[in-house]
This record gives structure tokens, C-alpha cells and sequence, in this order.
């Protein structure tokens, strides 16, 4: 039911784009600007509720409750996450491997020793001189 709630929302998403791209503005007409709109007709200025201003008036609820459902999904226990919910798995520390144990002789574990960190060479530098 998630993937066809996700499906329906990117199609129902596109689709009020392009919708709303589709229709013209409020002031596309020239004779807008200078107030020769209809304000003396039955429906007002702003004139009928048009196929389109209906078409994405219903895109825009579809797309509301698809929102709100996929968020309400996601938050159910039994949803899958990559995140664990308490955070508290950890990873087992590796033992090193031991040198294999030759029978009548002990094992033995050769001691780690420390290594000097390697030192960058030391160049002298020039006093710097004061340009005239």
C-alpha cells in the first residue's frame, strides 16, 4: 500500500506542476491593467470557477492527504528504517590472531613494540629582510 501511496504522490506531484504552469495569471489580459476587467458580471472580478482552477483545486487535496497518510505510515512501529530505534548496536572488538600453536611447544605472542613516529627534516629558514 506504501508504494502505491508513493506512486500516486510523485504522479499527483507532477501533475499540479504542470497544472499550475499551464494556467495564465490573474493579469494576463491587456485590458486588466487598465480596469476593463468585468467587475459588473455575475460572478465578479474575478470571474467562474474554471475547469482548471478545479482540476488543481483536487490535485492539491490529493496531494495534501497522500502527504499526511505517508507521513502517518512512516511513523508506525512496524515500518523499516536504517536507523535502529535505540541506537545500541555495537560492533564486536576483533581479537588479533594468534600464530598457530605447534604441538609441544607453547604459544607465544611476540610483544608489540613501539615504532618512532618519523620526523620531517628541519630546514633552516632566512631571516626575513625588510623590502625598501
Amino acid at each position: 500500500m506504501t508504494i502505491f501511496l508513493i506512486i500516486l504522490h510523485i504522479t499527483v506531484s507532477i501533475a499540479l506542476i504542470a497544472i499550475v504552469l499551464l494556467q495564465s495569471g490573474k493579469g494576463a489580459e491587456m485590458g486588466a491593467s487598465f480596469g476593463a476587467s468585468g467587475s459588473q458580471s455575475v460572478f465578479g472580478a474575478g470571474g467562474g470557477s474554471t475547469f482548471m482552477s478545479k482540476l488543481t483545486t483536487g490535485a492539491a487535496i490529493i496531494f495534501m492527504l497522500t502527504s499526511l497518510t505517508l507521513a502517518y505510515l512512516s511513523g508506525q512501529p512496524g515500518s523499516s528504517s536504517i536507523m535502529s530505534s535505540k541506537g545500541t548496536s555495537k560492533v564486536a572488538p576483533q581479537k588479533p590472531a594468534l600464530p598457530a600453536q605447534q604441538p609441544g611447544k607453547p604459544a607465544t605472542v611476540p610483544a608489540a613494540t613501539p615504532q618512532p613516529a618519523p620526523q620531517a627534516p628541519q630546514t633552516p629558514q632566512a631571516p626575513a629582510t625588510p623590502k625598501k
